[in-house]
């Protein structure tokens, strides 16, 4: 008959292996993380007790190697590469601007708006010096100012992209 000898280690040692304090080995323990030797109380054999912390270490990082789910992550990557070819196709296709040329429009266009508002009073008033009518003077003025108006309602041209509605 052989009898195979075990070599156990102490609380002390187990956590010297581990790189714990005595306490962290001891609620390990409490958890059910590790366990002691056959019943001895403190007590530990030293292979198993460190495979068992290992695992532990494992199935607490949902990050790590071992855990990521490759389908998935392939999944979110096509995800990922046809929401930008959508959104490149949406650019071409004109359903799409960036800022910075909607802002370069918009600056232009509220410029060019206010240029003409600002020019009203020097272009209507030798006109309007002569008219007595009340009517005439409020058609007059009210043209311009539509005149001005209808330059801000074409948004789309100033994009480039031509009325399709005209018949």
């Amino acid at each position: 008959m052989c009898l195979l000898k075990v070599k156990v280690y102490d609380v002390k040692a187990i956590a010297r292996v581990l790189d714990l304090t005595e306490r962290r080995v001891r609620q390990l323990k409490s958890q059910d993380v590790i366990h002691e030797y056959r019943g001895s109380p403190g007590l530990y054999e030293l292979l198993p007790t460190v495979h068992a912390y290992v695992n532990y270490l494992r199935k607490r990082n949902p990050e790590s190697a071992e855990n990521i789910d490759y389908n998935t992550e392939r999944a979110k990557l096509v995800r990922a590469k046809r929401l930008n070819e959508e959104y490149d196709l949406r650019v071409k296709e004109g359903d799409l601007h960036a800022s910075v040329d909607v802002e370069a429009v918009m600056t232009d266009m509220l410029m060019n708006f206010k240029s003409r508002l600002m020019a009203i009073p020097a272009k209507l008033s030798p006109v309007l010096s002569k008219k007595t009518a009340r009517a005439e003077i409020h058609r007059i003025l009210k043209d311009s100012i539509d005149e001005a108006l209808n330059e801000l309602a074409d948004f789309d041209n100033v994009f480039g992209k031509e009325d399709t509605n005209v018949g």
